[in-house]
């Protein structure tokens, strides 16, 4: 499922991926942290916190380095001990380089640990994506009842989406009480219209989060960008609804996990179907081999009643955007580009 990312390059030109990449995505105070952390990369006073950046180990852009650091300075924020951030995050004209040097000499032991992992973006909205590709499917003739398994899964949010409703290009589908309702802006012909059945998600993370507990949701609110206030109003439904019903999420790799549950029996007359958004860059090399040879095995014995499909909403770094993909089996196996996504959900332009 790999196709237009590109992660060269290094710490410098990763922030500046990262500036372009928000600025298309309507983040204009991430792109104000951004800049002001890629502007103190070459100052050799400016703590701890940025010279681990700035000699950064690995590939800068697929370890997500500037959302870790931006992360880290917006869940400090939240925590209430950098007031002085208030006017970045307030959007109000500031010098951005002086107030985020300050903070990252002063916080750097609060800074560091959250350079120690990816960045958790557990977005509902991007469920709209997957729910899009399910209506598709139903259209190639794939049964409309869907059984999701989710790599990547972070909180599991996503792994609730049985209880949500979309409304997408004026084609509407989920339950009728929902916990959370979706209407992104569509550009397009509508998807296909079809009733589809979605059976509770199972999924799996390396290092699950859980959403009924106050740090750890502290920590899923600090990686949400702060202009965007409707996800924080998402966030805390997915919350309320988790304290009533858990998502089903175990800790696991992502091959392994898939690997198992390709394993298991699969009931006729439903649709088996990986999903996972903005985690592939994440996996290392042979992890997504592992997977993709385990889906093609698997497609390969995949009959009309029992078949199995791959959704991927995944980062195009070359368009500065998402692209939302899919294959399915029996049929041609092949990726097939349904549509491009806004990062976060707020708009789909659907292709298929």
């Amino acid at each position: 499922m790999d196709a237009g990312t590109s992660f060269s390059g290094d710490v410098d030109n990763a922030f500046a991926n990262q500036i372009d990449y928000c600025e298309k995505n309507d983040a204009t105070i991430t792109v104000r942290v951004v800049r002001s952390l890629r502007a103190l990369l070459g100052e050799a006073d400016a703590g701890p916190f940025i010279a681990r950046i700035a000699s950064w180990p690995g590939v800068a852009l697929a370890d997500g380095l500037p959302l870790r650091a931006a992360g880290a300075l917006h869940g400090l924020f939240l925590s209430g001990d950098a007031p002085e951030l208030a006017p970045i995050y307030g959007g109000e004209p500031a010098d951005d380089i002086a107030l985020v040097r300050e903070a990252v000499r002063r916080h750097a032991d609060r800074l560091l640990p959250w350079l120690a992992g990816p960045p958790q973006t557990n977005e509902a909205g991007r469920s709209s994506g997957f729910v899009a590709a399910m209506l598709w499917l139903a259209e190639q003739g794939l049964p409309a009842r869907f059984a999701p398994i989710e790599i990547g899964s972070s909180a599991g949010i996503n792994l609730m989406m049985e209880r949500y409703r979309w409304k997408l290009g004026g084609v509407e589908v989920g339950v009728d009480d929902p916990v959370m309702r979706f209407a992104p802006e569509w550009r397009g012909s509508p998807p296909p219209a079809h009733a589809i059945t979605i059976l509770q998600p199972e999924g799996c993370d390396v290092a699950p989060l859980d959403l009924t507990d106050p740090d750890q949701a502290l920590r899923l609110k600090a990686f949400i960008w702060p202009e965007h206030a409707e996800r924080f109003a998402r966030l805390e439904a997915a919350i309320a609804a988790a304290k009533v019903q858990p998502p089903r999420l175990v800790t696991m790799h992502a091959a392994d996990f898939v690997e198992d549950r390709l394993a298991q029996p699969q009931e006729a007359g439903t649709t088996r179907v990986l999903v996972h958004s903005i985690v592939w860059q994440y996996l290392p090399e042979d992890e997504k081999q592992r997977v993709t040879a385990a889906m093609e095995a698997a497609g390969a014995h995949a009959t009309a009643q029992r078949p199995l499909a791959w959704i991927a909403l995944e980062a195009d770094r070359t368009a500065m955007g998402h692209a939302l993909r899919v294959r399915f089996w029996p049929g041609d196996g092949e990726a097939h580009r349904l549509a491009a996504a806004h990062a976060h959900g707020a708009w789909l332009e659907w292709l298929g």
